[in-house]
């Protein structure tokens, strides 16, 4: 194998697993380590750059960070990194002074954002202090999308995401309010703006049409029932509640339907639970306020008497797995007695007012057809983003989405074409400041992670609004941070100063480091001190040692970041550097690779 670049900025990236893993790319490490020192304030600002709304996303996010995380490989379970997110946002000082302006003086360029969810407000977040007119145009009174209209405040409470939403709308960004757009041809033929994004997202509950649907008052699409909660249209519910579906909407409404008086209230789902979409933490708070979850059942009809909805019928399934493929069988059927029933089986895009014919083309399920790097659709100057662009998903890919389309949307209004990419850069800066010091915490922490406490059962109850979760304590912060493994410090090795004495191989608690002849990657993965079996992650090779020629050899996968390799080293060879991954955003159109 040639030698590992460790200059290339995805190599170490991919070694940051929970960095790698989160769409937007947080510095995950970096904002813990800042949370152990106490300074919340930057540990936010750290978050801000990439995820652009820490406490939203501290409450709400799907953490793909979290299955990421190395430390699951050492205890099973991972840092506790959303809470933790929770954490510098709750405890910060007045941040609105350290984030970026808008220039009094503009650039001369407008742009359209047509929904005020997540991903028009990052969009504008990063064209507005570039000097562009942004102008929103969202057909509700207040913005925020379905992150404000859909999420219950007992889980996102209103005045955080009036906060992060105010930073990005207070740069001057025009909101025009309660004004949907009907013709996307008309807004383009206006001339009024350089170019348009779309970020309305999947604002369509998908039906169920099986007999009785069309029978009773009481059958409810969940994304819709969500925001007639929110502005107060409903404020009672049935007393025997059946929620179709097993996502987080799911999970949303069941627990607004205990809120809202209703006393026996069951999830249903067709599958078994590996397969559920919700979130394994909101089933589990689903079910500590005692909402029933009930496994392989399809629904086949609403059950009506005198024109009253009182229970549904499913088929009732075996469910085995056969070489990993769930295979199901109708055993028998069973009727579940209820009242109201709440349709929560996902969302569609609805595009009525994007006519055909104005050069933007429609694939598969009638979706636009977006460009997956560049974000714009085949009709130059028009681009999509989050759930508008490729169907339902997370917060946090929409804030993704939204950085690259506004690198996009800028490079268009500049005359530059959209697939040049702002490159990535990494810098790497040794962490020793001893012998055998470092400037992070090396020690491994053995405490398990630490449990979320929730407002007690009855006060939850009481109102929409009691936030469940407290957030974590001091004693649980301190003790969450220092299960962080600190990824982003990376061993770094310098081959020519090798004197292969085995000192490191000796001391490495994991054995991930091996001296041996160099080869094909395959065949190496197999002569290290612990095979080298996860292909997934990287393994370091280094150039050819001076006394023998062989290479140094490094499993990243099992490495623990302790530095005792680099304590050991008598020639500083091994080195502890933090890695900072550089990624720019709108306007950043140089980023230097250092090493």
């Amino acid at each position: 194998m040639r030698p590992t670049d460790v200059g290339h900025p995805d190599y170490f990236h991919r070694v940051v697993d929970c960095q790698w893993a989160c769409p937007a790319h947080t510095n995950v490490p970096e904002y813990i380590r800042l949370i152990a020192q106490g300074r919340f304030t930057e540990a936010y600002l750290v978050n801000r750059a990439s995820n652009v709304f820490p406490g939203i996303l501290g409450r709400t996010c799907d953490r793909p960070c979290e299955p990421a995380c190395r430390r699951t490989r050492v205890d099973g379970t991972p840092v506790a990194i959303c809470r933790l997110k929770r954490v510098a946002a709750d405890h910060r000082d007045e941040v609105a002074h350290l984030i970026p302006t808008a220039p009094s003086e503009k650039n001369g360029k407008k742009v359209a954002l047509i929904g005020a969810g997540p991903a028009s407000l990052t969009v504008a977040n990063d064209l507005m202090p570039l000097g562009y007119a942004v102008t929103i145009f969202e057909k509700l009174p207040r913005a925020g999308g379905l992150m404000r209209i859909n999420i219950p405040s007992f889980r996102l409470p209103e005045p955080v995401l009036d906060e992060e939403i105010g930073y990005i709308v207070n740069m001057g960004v025009e909101m025009r309010f309660g004004t949907p757009v009907t013709s996307l041809k008309a807004l383009l033929d206006s001339g009024e703006f350089d170019a348009v994004f779309v970020g309305s997202g999947a604002p369509r509950g998908k039906e169920l049409d099986i007999p009785g649907r069309r029978d009773s008052d009481q059958i409810f699409l969940g994304i819709e029932w969500l925001e007639s909660v929110h502005f107060g249209h409903v404020d009672s519910v049935g007393s025997h509640v059946v929620i179709i579906g097993v996502g987080n909407t799911a999970m949303d409404c069941c627990r607004s339907a205990k809120r809202l008086g209703a006393t026996d209230v069951k999830v249903v789902a067709r599958k078994t639970r590996k397969y559920f979409k919700a979130s394994p933490w909101e089933l589990e708070d689903a079910e500590e306020e005692g909402v029933e979850i009930l496994e392989n059942l399809q629904p086949i009809r609403f059950v009506l008497e005198q024109g009253r909805l009182v229970g549904m019928e499913f088929d009732r399934f075996r469910s085995i797995e056969v070489d990993g493929t769930l295979q199901q069988e109708v055993v028998g059927r069973e009727i579940i007695p209820c009242d109201t029933v709440i349709l929560a089986i996902g969302q569609d895009n609805a595009f009525p007012w994007i006519e055909r014919g104005i050069g933007l083309e429609f694939g598969k399920w009638d979706m636009p057809v977006v460009d997956r790097t560049t974000f714009m659709s085949t009709r130059p100057g028009v681009f999509f983003g989050g759930d508008a662009a490729f169907g339902p998903a997370n917060i946090i890919w929409a804030v993704e989405h939204g950085h690259q389309a506004a690198i996009s949307i800028h490079n268009h209004c500049q005359g530059v074409p959209v697939t040049e990419r702002p490159p990535r850069g990494v810098t790497l800066t040794s962490t020793k400041m001893g012998l055998h010091e470092w400037a992070y915490s090396n020690n491994y922490d053995p405490s398990g992670r630490q449990k979320m406490q929730h407002v007690e059962m009855p006060l939850r109850f009481q109102n929409m609004t009691t936030e469940v979760e407290k957030g974590f304590t001091a004693e649980q912060t301190r003790t969450e941070v220092e299960r962080c493994l600190n990824c982003d410090v990376q061993t770094h090795f310098t081959d020519s100063l090798c004197i292969e004495c085995d000192a490191c191989i000796d001391i490495c608690p994991v054995d991930c480091l091996t001296i041996t002849p160099n080869g094909e990657e395959a065949d190496l993965r197999t002569r290290l001190m612990a095979p080298a079996d996860n292909t997934d992650q990287p393994i370091f090779v280094s150039g050819q040692l001076k006394q023998t020629g062989r290479v140094m050899v490094k499993d990243e996968n099992v490495c623990l970041h302790c530095g005792l390799c680099a304590e050991r080293c008598p020639t500083f060879a091994w080195d502890m550097r933090r890695a900072v991954i550089d990624l720019p955003h709108a306007g950043a159109a140089v980023a230097l690779v250092t090493r």
